[in-house]
Parts: C-alpha cells; structure tokens; sequence
C-alpha cells in the first residue's frame, strides 16, 4: 500500500467523527420548537394563563383523546380554572419534523398525569401536534391524540 493510501486509512477514523458529530447538531428551527413545546408543557403544568395565551395560536384545535374538540378559549379555561389538572408529562418519544416553511409537527408518545373532573387520569398517548410560526414566534397550532392500549 503506498503511503497517500496509508494516511488515508488513518484519516477515516477521525472523519468519520467529525462527521457524525455534525450529524448529531440540532437543527435550529427544530432546537426552537422544541423549547416550545417544552414552555408549553411547563405552562400547561403551572395552569399559567398569561404563558398559555402567549403560547397556543388564536386558530388552536385541540382534538382530545376522548373525542372532545376545544378551541383556544375553551382549553385554556379547561386548565386556567382547576377543571383539568396537569400533574406531569412523560414523554416516552417525541419526533420533531420541519414539514414545511413556518411549519413543524412532533409526533410521539406521552403518558399525562392529571386530574379531570377530580378524579386522577393518566393516559398514556400517541399524539400529533402542530406548530406554525407567527410574526416570528412558533405558537401551538393543534394537537390530536389517542389513547394507547396497555
């Protein structure tokens, strides 16, 4: 083997390092919905109504796992008045996909622990939701879930 060849074979290793590494970086928009979707969780949690307004778009639609279907002002009463209470959200995975200009969806499974109507539920989900960029600040667009089978 003559000695270009040799360096080469001792590159590959390193190469391929750096490689991967740049692979492994976030991609920014996906970095910036996912702290998104991370504030909504929180302000979800915290039943923060000044955080949630700021967060879900004017045009939200949220279908729930039950079939029941709230717009921006009914889900936000829902958790602003102790109707609905998130406990927590356990994300078991969550896939965050550019599907367009100003346009993310996530997909995955969660488990949301949370008092309805004063009893505890803790379903365990796949969902869909949708994010769209407005006057440059990523708001929540849509979600839609269903209940897993244990």
């Amino acid at each position: 083997m003559n000695r270009a060849m040799t360096q080469l074979l001792r590159l590959l290793p390193l190469l391929a390092l750096v490689l991967s590494r740049l692979a492994a970086a976030e991609d920014p928009v996906i970095d910036a919905v996912r702290q998104a979707d991370d504030a909504r969780v929180a302000a979800m949690v915290a039943a923060d109504g000044a955080k949630l307004d700021a967060i879900l778009s004017d045009s939200l639609h949220y279908a729930h796992s039950s079939g029941t279907i709230n717009d921006k002002a009914a889900y936000m009463a829902s958790l602003t008045s102790g109707k609905t209470k998130i406990l927590s959200v356990v994300f078991e995975e969550r896939t965050i996909t550019v599907a367009g200009p100003g346009v993310a969806i996530i997909t995955g499974k969660c488990t949301i622990d949370e008092i309805a109507d004063g009893k505890p539920n803790k379903p365990h989900l796949s969902f869909l939701d949708v994010w769209r960029l407005e006057n440059g600040v990523w708001r929540f667009l849509a979600w839609q879930s269903n209940r897993l089978t244990p």
